[in-house]
Parts: structure tokens; C-alpha cells; sequence
């Protein structure tokens, strides 16, 4: 039944005539009952979990992305077949509340090894249109920052997915958050796969070192900035901005291409007067339309600042980290680092 949907027919057909041995060889899903060297069959539900299995997996993982690239995950409807290959998975790496189909489908797959990304950091709720200046600090005490740092989150940071109590899914966009998540999928994988366990380890230090290098270039490129705001059209960024003390403003909340209303265009060209914002920012995967229409109203600069929910030809950089790093690029230009 795998090998069929793996493979072509006419393959199919030859390793039939081959004998079930060369049968059994095409097949990534005998890992589940034992492995015999083959790789481990593993199911992540968009980019950012992508990553971290190619990356913590390295050789002894296949891994398959449920979100094609350049597909918006928010919007993310599954076909059969892909619910089904779900269900075949020997492990499956999501992250709850972003996805709600997503969701939906592992709760039903049965997968025993199935990872929830959002259990292995602290979640927090950046504010909605709802719940205003609710932050959700339980007392964590982990970031130096103080609650002025992002004390306007709330305004119109409408990413209320998953049942959290409208806790803001956007973990991996914290370099620091990330690492947290990438030791937690690398401690499972050495469950799921005691036999590369080591191997496992190994690539998982060798991922968390990264990220520490590239939570430090953040810290050290965002320490002097004339402005602290940035502005943008998908409110994405509320960890980010929370651990290196910048503030983001987002323009029209959920949906990356809502038009924003002529009374938050007025208040963000205020925002950004008495703040000395730049530039307003849109992302990779949606129109810049709103950006564009709200920079010439308000006489701001346009940029881009990518939420990394994919990549695609059009990302700058091929990678997570290379991404992240133009981020901080375009953070620096836009805040006047200096």
C-alpha cells in the first residue's frame, strides 16, 4: 500500500517481478517495525518544523511538509491523500494553532510519536483586537525586557488561532524560543529512533549552537537603534520584538491582506511620527498592496520582514537562518542601528 504511493506503477510492477525483497528496499515505511537501515517517516506540518527535522534528522529522515512552498500555512485545506500519509507517518512535528486542519488530521492519525512544537517552549499571547494589553507573564522572568518593550502588541495582533486562550503561535521567529523547541524534537527523534540517537544529539547541539550565534547578532545588531517601533502588515513578530525590546505595530491584524481602516491608517502615521518609524513592512507570501497604500499615505518606506512560514525563489535566503539573518537586516536599516 506505501510502496504503490511512493513509487510509480510501472516500478511497482518491475519489483513485483523482482521479488518482495526489492519490494520491501523502495519502501520508506518499515522504519516503524524496526528500520532494517531504512529512514525514519517523518510528517511536518510547515517550514519551520520542516527545518528542524531535515536539520536534527539529517540522513536517517524523510521528511515530508504537509504546506507546499509558497502555500499561506494559515489557509492550509489537506487532501485525502495527504490526511492518509499523515496516518503512515513514524512521526509527525507540528505545531498546534496555526493550522487548524492540520490539527484536526493528527488528532485522528493514531501516529504514536506525534509532537506538538507549542509543548516544548513557553507559549505567550501577545494581545488581540480582544483581549488588549493581556501579555500572558506567568511570572517567567526569562526576558530583560521590560512590559513597555511591547506594550502595543495588542493593536490589531489579531493571530487568535488554537484554543490557547488566543496565545500567540509565532514561536520560531525567537531565535532563543526555537533552540528550546529544536532540543525538545531532538530528545523525541532519540525516543522514536533509539538506534541514531546519538546522531540525533549530535545535529541538535550542532542546530541550538546556530541559533545561539544568531540570537547574539540580534542582541548585538538591535542594541542601539534610534527607534525602537517597527510596523507591519502580518503581526507575526510579537516574540521577536519581545526579546530584543522593540515594539511592533501591526496594521490590520489576522489576515495579512485585510485593508486596514482610514482610522488605524491615521493611527499608525501617528505612531510612527512620534516614534520615528521608517518603514512599514509586508511579507514574502502575501500582496504588498496594504504596505504600499499605507506608506504613501503616511509618506513611509516599504520593506520587507518575512514571518519564514515559507520558503520559496522569492525569500531572501535559502534557509531558516540565511532568512533570519536578512531580517536583521532589514530591521537594522529600517530602526537606524547604529
Amino acid at each position: 500500500m506505501n510502496v504503490r504511493r511512493l513509487i510509480p506503477t510501472t516500478a511497482v510492477a518491475g519489483a513485483v517481478v523482482l521479488g518482495l525483497t526489492a519490494l520491501s528496499a523502495c519502501s520508506t515505511s518499515d522504519a516503524a517495525d524496526g528500520g532494517n537501515g531504512d529512514k525514519l517517516k517523518v510528517t511536518a506540518s510547515f517550514y519551520p518544523m520542516q527545518f528542524l527535522t531535515e536539520r536534527i534528522g539529517g540522513e536517517h529522515v524523510a521528511v515530508t511538509s504537509l504546506t507546499k512552498p509558497g502555500v499561506e500555512p494559515h489557509d492550509l485545506e489537506l487532501t485525502p491523500r495527504q490526511i492518509g500519509s499523515i496516518s503512515e507517518s513514524d512521526y509527525v512535528l507540528y505545531l498546534k494553532g496555526i493550522q487548524p486542519a492540520v490539527d484536526d488530521a493528527i488528532k485522528q492519525s493514531g501516529v504514536k510519536n506525534t509532537v506538538d512544537a507549542a509543548t516544548l517552549t513557553t507559549l505567550e499571547n501577545h494581545g488581540s483586537e480582544v483581549s488588549g494589553h493581556d501579555h500572558g507573564h506567568e511570572g517567567e522572568g526569562e526576558h530583560g525586557h521590560e512590559e513597555e518593550a511591547h506594550e502595543e502588541h495588542s493593536e490589531g495582533d489579531g493571530h487568535n488561532h488554537g484554543e490557547e486562550g488566543g496565545a500567540d503561535p509565532h514561536i520560531w521567529l525567537d531565535p532563543v524560543k526555537y533552540a528550546e523547541v529544536a532540543k525538545g524534537v531532538g530528545k523525541s527523534l532519540e525516543k522514536a529512533d533509539p538506534d541514531h540517537a546519538a546522531d540525533y544529539k549530535k545535529n541538535t547541539d550542532a542546530l541550538v549552537a546556530e541559533l545561539g550565534e544568531l540570537n547574539t547578532a540580534y542582541e548585538t545588531g538591535l542594541k542601539n537603534t534610534s527607534t525602537k517601533t517597527f510596523i507591519t502588515t502580518h503581526s507575526a513578530f510579537g516574540y521577536l520584538a519581545e526579546r530584543y525590546g522593540l515594539t511592533q505595530q501591526g496594521i490590520a491584524g489576522i489576515d495579512p491582506e485585510a485593508e486596514p481602516s482610514p482610522a488605524r491608517i491615521q493611527e499608525i502615521h501617528t505612531i510612527a511620527e512620534k516614534e520615528k518609524a521608517t518603514t512599514v513592512f509586508f511579507e514574502t507570501l502575501a500582496s504588498d498592496k496594504t504596505a504600499k497604500t499605507l506608506a504613501k499615505d503616511t509618506g513611509l518606506k516599504t520593506g520587507v520582514l518575512d514571518p519564514l512560514e515559507g520558503i520559496t525563489d522569492k525569500s531572501q535566503g535559502a534557509d531558516y537562518i540565511e532568512v533570519m539573518e536578512s531580517n536583521l537586516a532589514a530591521l537594522q536599516k529600517a530602526l537606524g542601528a547604529k
